[in-house]
């Protein structure tokens, strides 16, 4: 099989697993959203999931002063909202007035859920030291919401510079997991 040389600084786009997110945090009663690719589980009971937030990025710091946030899972039908959010900084904008999102009361934290998303998935850090090093937060799931008229939501997914791919047909294998 050929094989050649791939950029170190485009790795990523091999290993983007998951779904681009929105991650919505809120202080001083102004909510913000941003948009995330790069977050992982960790642990099923209680859902552990460890997510990079940039320390340039207006979110950081909220999230590292208030230690909760909501994680909102959105489908292609939102996403040139959702990479409108990833180019936009929320310390100017309203990006929930100016992308036309809804904010909507969370449960268990203070930042808002999206109601235009599939999911969502309210959370509080439970560890923040490899923050300043790595960006690195580690969250717990405490609530989590679905929409559950859309039976196969298409998520998208980041392969990098400005290219997605769209999660399309659904395929059931055998699996012992349950």
């Amino acid at each position: 099989m050929p094989r050649k040389s791939f950029p170190l600084s485009e790795v990523y786009r091999l290993l983007e697993p998951g779904p681009v997110v929105m991650l919505t945090t809120a202080r001083g009663g102004r909510a913000n959203v941003m948009t995330q690719s790069w977050h992982t589980m960790i642990d099923f009971e209680p859902p552990i999931v460890g997510c990079i937030v940039s320390n340039r990025g207006y979110s950081f710091n909220i999230l590292k002063s208030t230690r909760e946030c909501v994680i909102s899972i959105p489908t292609v039908e939102l996403a040139r909202k959702v990479v409108g959010c990833g180019n936009t900084s929320g310390r100017s904008v309203d990006k929930f007035k100016k992308f036309h999102l809804t904010p909507a009361a969370a449960s268990c934290v203070g930042a808002p859920l999206i109601a235009e998303c599939y999911a969502n998935l309210e959370c509080k850090v439970i560890d923040a030291s490899m923050a300043a090093r790595y960006n690195l937060f580690i969250l717990e799931v405490l609530k989590a919401w679905i929409d559950p008229s859309r039976k196969h939501p298409r998520t998208i997914h980041h392969l990098g510079r400005g290219y997605f791919m769209v999660a399309g047909r659904v395929i059931k294998l055998p699996s012992k997991m349950k």
